[in-house]
């Protein structure tokens, strides 16, 4: 059975320190989830342009680079399902990411997605599957699983007919490089986010969930609205057949990610307000 767990960006404002990791990562376990998803840069010391970066995107990561996450998780009784790192970073030093892996107790490194990268261009394109084949294939031998996870920009297309991410599904190797898929941004790209998970079948490892809409309610100022992310089951994405399909692919963990936007302003708030949609059905 998949393990419910949380993406550790949603954490870091309710992680200021130990006491109130402990408080979250408490309030997560209660909440029914099994695990977390953790992000290098916010489980080891990054410099201050790195938070400044990630909180000017609407995703403020915390000072948690010195905390005993280790220790943490274990005290929560939460599993590390994978751990989020850079493809620079695998290619670097690929012996410190096999052993940060090791230390978390998890067989799965998922690279998320480039920056300053052009998804139109094929031959850079061309490049990035040819990266990935050869960094899954040396945590292959370690044990290690590497997964691609999506955001909207793979959509933009190689050629008429190819989008970025059809062309990494067909030209990485299933042996070493699989997917981690995050239906929310093909629903934002105007892509089926369900299709993609039939054509991903058991390639698809790992699974984020988030629903989209709006809190906006009454009279709008003009007769179009901006969607953005919601709780699960309380935006307009058919979640129960999204799922299922991952449900039926056997993904190993179903993620819940929000970095903005939670009821109440409050992370925790929305952790569990979607976790009461899938205790449903996990």
């Amino acid at each position: 059975m998949a393990k419910k767990a949380v993406q550790q960006i949603m954490l870091g404002t309710v992680t200021r320190n130990e006491a109130q990791a402990k408080e979250t990562l408490r309030a997560i376990k209660d909440a029914g989830y099994e695990g977390i998803e953790l992000n290098g840069f916010m489980i080891r010391p990054t410099s201050f342009l790195v938070r400044a970066m990630t909180k000017a995107a609407g995703m403020p990561v915390g000072k948690g680079g010195s905390f005993d996450w280790n220790g943490l998780l274990c005290e929560a009784d939460l599993a590390v399902v994978s751990v989020h790192e850079d493809l620079g970073s695998i290619r670097r030093d690929p012996d410190a990411v096999i052993a940060e892996a090791r230390k978390f107790g998890t067989d799965k490194i998922v690279v998320t997605g480039m920056y300053r990268f052009d998804y139109s261009d094929r031959e850079a394109v061309k490049g990035l599957a040819g990266d990935l084949n050869a960094s899954g294939e040396i945590l292959k031998k370690a044990g290690i699983q590497l997964l691609y996870h999506n955001h909207n920009c793979e959509f933009r297309k190689v050629d008429k007919n190819m989008t970025a991410y059809d062309y990494l599904i067909e030209n990485t190797d299933g042996t070493c490089v699989n997917f981690e898929l995050d239906s929310y941004w093909p629903t934002e790209a105007g892509v089926s986010a369900l299709a993609l998970m039939k054509k991903l079948g058991t390639r698809m490892k790992l699974y984020h969930i988030n629903d989209r809409g709006t809190r906006l309610s009454g009279p709008s100022m003009t007769p179009i609205l901006k969607s953005d992310s919601m709780e699960l089951g309380y935006g307009n994405m058919d979640l129960e057949s999204l799922l299922k399909q991952a449900l039926s692919a056997d993904v190993d963990a179903v993620i819940l990610e929000s970095h903005k936007n939670w009821a109440d302003k409050s992370p925790i708030k929305s952790l569990q307000l979607s976790a009461e949609f899938l205790n449903r059905f996990i």
